[in-house]
């Protein structure tokens, strides 16, 4: 029988432990990989080209739903899940937007993120869950939500300046030269009328973009 291959990303051990645990028990499924941000998270999809990918929103480097908008950008076939902490309907709304197949809670009974995970297998969404129920029943969300007010590019700038990376790093991680990151974060100091660093890292945390 053929085994369907997951991928955990998440930068605590002691969470990726838990859900290989929690997944031990499911027949069929083998856990393939495991990435530690975001950026490898994205370089062991495209590489492995695993069935379902377990993400944590709060990804370093580069969080989920960017993760998950680069994977679909290129092509990946890969069904994604959000594993988060975060109970924010804005968020999960667009995660689902950009192509991810659930958005999970991870204060949700375990036996939800196996049934979550089966479901994504066989490309079916999973109806349940705290996140997902109020989407169903029509929650009203603030219409401002659903125009972020920074690029997908912008909040991974802002996201790699909350965690402290400099200019010459983050060029690394996103492959773009230092003047396109000067760039970026001149648009977002100007967006967020920010005045310092420190002010982008307000943001940051408001915004959820790193973790308090």
């Amino acid at each position: 029988m053929y085994q369907k291959r997951v991928l955990l990303a998440d930068d605590h051990a002691i969470v990726r432990f838990g859900v290989r645990e929690i997944l031990k028990p499911s027949f069929g499924l083998e856990i393939v990989a495991e990435a530690e941000d975001g950026k490898q998270a994205i370089d062991l999809i495209m590489q492995e080209q695993p069935d379902v990918a377990i993400l944590d929103y709060s990804l370093p480097l580069i969080n989920g739903l960017e993760v998950t908008r680069q994977v679909k950008a290129r092509g990946s076939k890969v069904e994604i899940i959000i594993f988060t902490m975060h109970d924010n309907d804005s968020i999960a709304d667009e995660c689902l937007s950009c192509g991810a197949r659930a958005y999970l809670l991870k204060s949700e009974p375990k036996q939800l993120v196996s049934a979550a995970v089966e479901a994504a297998a066989d490309h079916k969404p999973l109806v349940a869950g705290a996140a997902v129920k109020r989407m169903l029943e029509g929650y009203n969300r603030n219409a401002d939500n659903k125009r972020p007010l920074l690029t997908p590019r912008e909040r991974t700038i802002v996201q790699l300046i909350a965690e402290g990376h400099s200019n010459k790093a983050m060029s690394r991680v996103l492959n773009l030269s230092v003047k396109t990151i000067e760039t970026h974060r001149a648009s977002v100091m100007q967006k967020i009328a920010a005045k310092s660093t420190a002010s982008l890292v307000r943001y940051a945390v408001k915004h959820l973009l790193v973790e308090p």
